[in-house]
């Protein structure tokens, strides 16, 4: 019960009537002291009106005045004449006067809480205005049980006043909760439930219903929310499997491809000149086939692992790259490797990882050159700042053309030469961000292109 909304609005909606009612209670016990005060001087004046219609009274009719007046002694001052209406003997000497004619609401207030606190019978002295103006003042004499007996019960009767009206509130508001905020936030939550159970399924999409404008637009953002989630769970399900499909014949493509590549080789050797000067294209034509179903393979691969941090030394790794770029590209000398990166670097990244980011970018930039079939050359520099390590490819191609900026990261739309897939550069920037960095392309135009590799060096960002 505690844990419940519910629950929780009607203790807490309890507990706030209960101090409203005791900051009531205050001025009210006070104002209660002050009327019974009022009446006994009431009384006590119209027991003196006996005595001024009769000079000479009885003693024992006197002290039956008194008695139903509830005082021991009543002073009236008429004509600024002070006079002893009626007396009686005083039990004990006199703990306070109160004046009613001059006291401010804080004082009422602290005199009741004195009263009230205050267990032993005391005698006190009331002074108050005579009703109709009879006279100046009069002033009466009391003693104190009376009052605070009759205090106690008035506070009793309104503290239990005060209970009932409050419980009674805290249920219709418990039961006003309940039905328009418990009840529609527990359907939310049924339905968040239905729906987390089978995302797929259409059925479990909260149909808005409530009639509070909050919960309503709550509703509203989750249906949304949902329909989004349905329809982007069912486009990532059907590309799912399409790429499953596009994996087996890129699989069994491959290895026919392969097959046909070998008997490529038999046709170089054929004496036909017809045959000889065609055969080159089909050999170009398969190599870039196989080229594409294995891209194709590596990229469907469900995600790349993530990376192994360690020192690697960058001189010594950029020298494998170009080295193997050189040996591959047989471009006879006509594209310079050059290794800008200072022999004493070394960072923290994944050696195989960053292997295949450098090695992506400067195959790209290589292909690119040997496109425009003119001389060309690749600079590989590097450098560190406070915050992280920074790897730049430079060449001196042609340049991205508008397109491939573009879709520069987009799988087999970024791709730059004829016949390309645009893999290369999506897997470099898809494991620089497993490193918490990222690929940026610098500047590009007729001149060259530069990308650079930024891996930050703290333990946070990796």
């Amino acid at each position: 019960m505690l844990n419940t909304l519910s629950g929780r609005f009607l203790i807490l909606t309890t507990v706030f009537v209960m101090l409203a009612e005791i900051l009531i209670f205050v001025p009210s016990i006070s104002r209660f002291r002050l009327d019974y005060l009022a009446d006994r001087l009431e009384r006590a004046q119209i027991a003196s009106l006996a005595l001024l219609a009769d000079d000479m009274l009885e003693t024992e009719l006197e002290a039956e005045l008194l008695e139903n007046a509830g005082v021991f002694n009543v002073v009236l001052r008429r004509d600024e004449v002070r006079q002893l209406v009626l007396s009686s003997p005083i039990p004990a000497p006199i703990s306070g006067t109160y004046d009613l004619r001059m006291s401010s609401p804080f004082a009422l207030i602290g005199h009741a809480m004195q009263r009230l606190v205050t267990p032993e019978n005391q005698i006190i002295r009331v002074i108050g205005a005579p009703v109709r103006d009879a006279g100046l003042l009069i002033e009466i004499t009391i003693e104190t049980d009376g009052l605070r007996d009759a205090m106690i019960d008035y506070g009793v009767r309104i503290l239990l006043l005060s209970a009932v009206i409050s419980i009674f509130t805290a249920v219709l508001l418990f039961a006003a909760v309940r039905r328009f905020m418990v009840k529609p936030i527990k359907g939310v939550i049924g339905y968040m439930q239905r729906y987390a159970a089978a995302p797929e399924d259409a059925r479990g999409i909260i149909h808005p219903s409530a009639g509070v404008r909050e919960l309503r637009e709550a509703e509203e953002a989750l249906m949304q929310l949902q329909t989004e989630l349905t329809q982007a769970l069912k486009q990532r399900e059907r590309l799912a499997q399409l790429g499953g499909a596009v994996a087996k014949v890129s699989h069994d493509l491959r290895n026919i491809l392969t097959s046909a590549q070998l008997f490529t080789d038999r046709i170089e050797m054929s004496e036909d000149p017809l045959v000889r000067r065609l055969a080159p294209k089909l050999v170009n034509s398969i190599t870039r086939a196989v080229s594409l179903c294995e891209g194709t393979l590596a990229f469907g691969r469900a995600e790349e692992p993530a990376p192994t941090f360690g020192r690697v030394a960058l001189y010594g790794q950029v020298e494998d790259i170009l080295e193997s770029e050189s040996l591959a590209g047989g471009t006879e000398g006509r594209i310079r490797f050059l290794n800008e990166v200072p022999v004493d670097l070394s960072l923290r990244a994944d050696p195989e990882q960053l292997f295949r980011i450098v090695m992506n970018l400067v195959r790209n930039a290589r292909q690119a050159i040997e496109a425009t079939g003119q001389e060309g050359q690749i600079t590989l520099s590097a450098r560190e700042d406070t915050e992280s390590w920074w790897i730049s490819v430079a060449d001196t191609g042609p340049g991205l053309p508008p397109k491939a900026r573009e879709n520069l990261f987009t799988p087999f739309q970024g791709g730059i030469r004829k016949g390309g897939t645009g893999l290369g550069l999506a897997i470099a920037d898809e494991l620089a961000r497993g490193h918490g960095g990222m690929v940026v392309l610098r500047e590009t135009g007729p001149d060259g292109t530069v990308f650079d590799i930024c891996l930050p060096k703290g333990d946070g960002t990796l």
